[in-house]
């Protein structure tokens, strides 16, 4: 087997992974990136329903299996960027109270070890490196902070008018937090499609870019990770045993950071096991792959048949006001955002005997939402692999009557806009869109992986930063908080693990 060696190794160029080999890549250090699929190309295909909904031209055809033992094909693209070249660039702060152990119906939010000014001046990083528009204290929930790097994206007119309207029901819509760069045409092909322009602010062209530029930073596409290698001892990481090109490769580095996704990041670790880790690397305490937490999440429409919706970028307006609080009760129910235009052949994914004509006449009489619930941590929620190594998600979404209240509220909200029918569709026990907390971190070794820097309890060069740390979902997206986590943890390593580096040398 070949050998290479780098100072530190980054594994997966998803938010985490790449927003640190951005942060890392002004060091000294000689850093390798290994990315599992390619650069997705800039074609017309980019922009187009059909190749992208229909043909699935970019998400992954690999097969895991539910809590049935029955194959389903994951939401996942392996691409330099990972997910967040096909995500909605929505980049939310989690609130201030989302650190703190939060009540539920069903059951308590733990609390984070870090709390939301440790987090603060990373967010503030992490929205400058990522373009995002917003408007400071618009949105009631949001944490004191100072103005966003850019004005927000304006309500396109029709928006702009239920915008008025909703503020007469009593609400407080607010823009949304969209990571948008120059050159941005506000298309209706922005949402779970990748940029032809490069103008959306996904992983690939904020971070991984630039950083390859740098002398010091290598990256390899093609490239799967099969396992994780430790000394003899067990406490410390050698190398990653790669496969490139049919070839299996050993590359060394003294750190070592996994960045593969919640799912694919506690996947690793599993296939990783020895014989003084036979359950896993860093799992000690027996919570690898566990707490697998998804967002419920329920796409809705409002269609009205008379009213044809000319809105071209409606992706622009969030509404927090149940975030913490329901009109009839006083646990969190969630967040409702605007989304990008859903087309014809995207709703025949869903019922595919319905002729393309009648759904295109349906979505362009139709105005798009999604409302989001937190999930909550249990520990049966879990990642396994199974002997072929093929993963394996069990999964059951809880917090379920809260979220059925936010649905039933905003249907409530959506007939005294004057729509004549809502459309409602969620994806369930097969969600995996803002996976999270496989990798939990924490201050006891006993009850987390990591250690508030995403430092493995277990295996001292380590470090996993991905959203597989959270120990809550939150109810907003989490790719800002990956992001800044990242940053925080990257000027952790330049400030600990690269200063005896460079004493060393």
């Amino acid at each position: 087997m070949r050998n290479e060696r780098y100072d530190i190794i980054i594994i997966g160029t998803g938010a985490g992974g790449a927003t640190m080999a951005h942060a890392l890549a002004d060091s000294p250090a000689r850093i390798l990136i290994l990315e599992r699929g390619d650069f997705v190309p800039q074609e017309d295909e980019n922009w187009d329903p059909e190749a992208v909904w229909k043909h699935l031209r970019y998400q992954t055809d690999e097969r895991w299996l539910d809590d049935r033992g029955q194959e389903f094909r994951p939401y996942t693209h392996y691409n330099v960027g990972g997910n967040t070249k096909f995500w909605g660039s929505v980049l939310f702060r989690l609130r201030r109270e989302d650190f703190q152990a939060v009540e539920h119906m069903e059951g308590v939010s733990p609390a984070w070890p870090i709390d939301y000014q440790t987090l603060e001046p990373y967010y503030d990083e992490a929205e400058r490196l990522y373009s995002v528009h917003g408007e400071q204290g618009a949105d009631p929930t949001d944490p004191p902070r100072g103005p966003f790097p850019h004005e927000a994206i304006p309500h396109a007119p029709a928006m702009a008018a239920i915008v008025d309207q909703l503020r007469q029901q009593g609400l407080h819509p607010a823009p949304l937090p969209l990571g948008l760069r120059d050159g941005c045409v506000l298309c209706n092909t922005c949402n779970s499609f990748a940029c032809k322009l490069h103008a959306k602010s996904d992983a690939d062209v904020c971070c991984v870019r630039g950083a390859i530029q740098r002398s010091n930073v290598t990256l390899w596409t093609n490239v799967l990770a099969q396992r994780l290698l430790t000394d003899s001892s067990g406490k410390k990481l050698e190398a990653v045993q790669v496969l490139r090109n049919g070839e299996s490769i050993r590359v060394e580095a003294p750190i070592m950071i996994v960045s593969c996704g919640a799912v694919n990041s506690a996947a690793l670790l599993l296939r990783s096991a020895t014989a003084a880790h036979p359950n896993g690397l860093a799992n000690s305490s027996g919570l690898v792959g566990r707490r697998y937490m998804a967002h419920l999440a329920t796409m809705m429409q409002g269609f009205h048949p008379f009213r044809k919706n000319e809105t071209v970028f409606q992706k622009t307006v969030a509404i927090n006001d149940y975030y913490f609080s329901g009109p009839h009760t006083r646990y969190p129910l969630g967040h409702i955002q605007s989304q990008g235009r859903t087309h014809g052949v995207m709703a025949q994914t869903v019922v595919p005997w319905i002729p393309l004509w009648a759904y295109d006449a349906w979505v362009a009489r139709g105005v798009d939402w999604l409302a989001m619930s937190e999930d909550l941590p249990n520990r049966e929620n879990r990642v396994t692999v199974d002997r072929d190594g093929r993963i394996r998600l069990n999964y059951h979404p809880n917090n379920l009557k809260a979220h059925d209240m936010l649905v039933r509220e905003m249907k409530r909200i959506l007939k005294r806009l004057g729509f004549w029918t809502v459309v409602a569709h969620s994806h369930g026990r097969r969600n995996t869109t803002h996976q999270c907390g496989t990798v939990v971190f924490g201050t006891n070794p006993r009850e987390s992986v990591l250690d508030p820097y995403c430092r493995s309890h277990d295996i001292e060069n380590l470090f996993v930063v991905d959203a597989s740390f959270f120990p809550s979902s939150a109810a907003v997206n989490p790719a800002l908080t990956i992001a800044a986590q990242a940053l925080r943890v990257a000027d952790h390593i330049k400030k600990t693990e690269l200063k005896m580096m460079e004493a060393r040398a």
